[in-house]
């Protein structure tokens, strides 16, 4: 099976049968006035991924708020002119102040295909995060999580209450945490997301008395960090149609704190 590599920071796309080297299609897109540079990492037939900025919307909600589901179905529309409604379905959602890579399926069939890896755990999700500790727990992180409505956010239970996605119960929450580096209060660590649960990166660390950088809703004391430390940082499956293993690499913004590290 070939593998295509695609890395936004060196913009390279390596085949893996013979190393070659080529220039992917990386365009940074004016989508609307108020979000003038998004990247679009791949488009094909079949499928976006996308560099949502941090603080945009996965998904609309009852905000009203600009989200980039809506956004690139608008966007494709036009591009292509297409007649009537767009198709663009959510891969995988991401917390609106978590920036990173994100998947949108162009066909309900695209669709279909990436959201069964997800549920087989053959579509792999690598974070990164900064956080509030020198004293990083590293391994297999597992929790039992339950989603407060009223609060908006992820509650650590001690109980399996066998619950649904409808927050009513408990749900598993897997990760595995590789401490990467630390420098004076911050520390840098690499997540493998096992499971995909409602703020599940976020509520796990400060769990673990490690909360992100910026993350004042689950108790980070800096303040003075403008966006959450989280990026959704590299993305690997498979293509839902032509069968090539895919792999996505986000490049790390130049602020603080990430310019505090370069382990990555």
């Amino acid at each position: 099976m070939m593998q295509l590599f695609y890395d936004a920071a060196c913009l390279s796309v390596i085949k893996s049968t013979n190393q070659q080297k080529v220039l992917p299609k990386i365009r940074r897109i004016t989508i609307s006035e108020s979000l003038r540079d998004i990247e679009v990492i791949f488009e094909d037939n079949h499928l976006l991924v996308v560099n949502k900025p941090a603080n945009l919307l996965s998904q609309g909600d009852h905000t009203g708020d600009e989200d980039i589901q809506s956004l690139f179905k608008k966007w494709l529309k036009e591009k292509y002119q297409k007649p009537g409604n767009v198709f663009l379905g959510l891969v995988q959602r991401l917390d609106r102040p978590t920036r990173g890579l994100m998947v949108l399926a162009r066909t309900s069939k695209s669709a279909s295909r990436l959201s069964e890896q997800i549920r087989n755990r053959t579509f792999k999700k690598e974070y990164l995060a900064v956080v509030v500790s020198r004293n990083v727990k590293t391994g297999l992180i597992t929790h039992q999580l339950v989603k407060d409505k009223a609060q908006k956010k992820a509650i650590i239970s001690d109980t399996d209450q066998s619950g649904d996605e409808s927050g009513t119960g408990s749900k598993k929450a897997v990760m595995e945490v590789t401490h990467l580096d630390t420098r004076g209060a911050l520390s840098l660590i690499k997540i493998n997301l096992r499971t995909g649960r409602f703020h599940q990166i976020r509520a796990q660390l400060a769990a673990l008395g490690m909360p992100i950088a910026g993350d004042s809703k689950y108790g980070s004391s800096k303040a003075q960090i403008r966006n959450l430390a989280l990026i959704s940082y590299q993305l690997e499956f498979i293509h839902p149609t032509k069968r090539e293993k895919m792999s996505f690499r986000a490049q790390v913004p130049a602020e603080y704190p990430w310019d505090q590290f370069s382990a990555y």
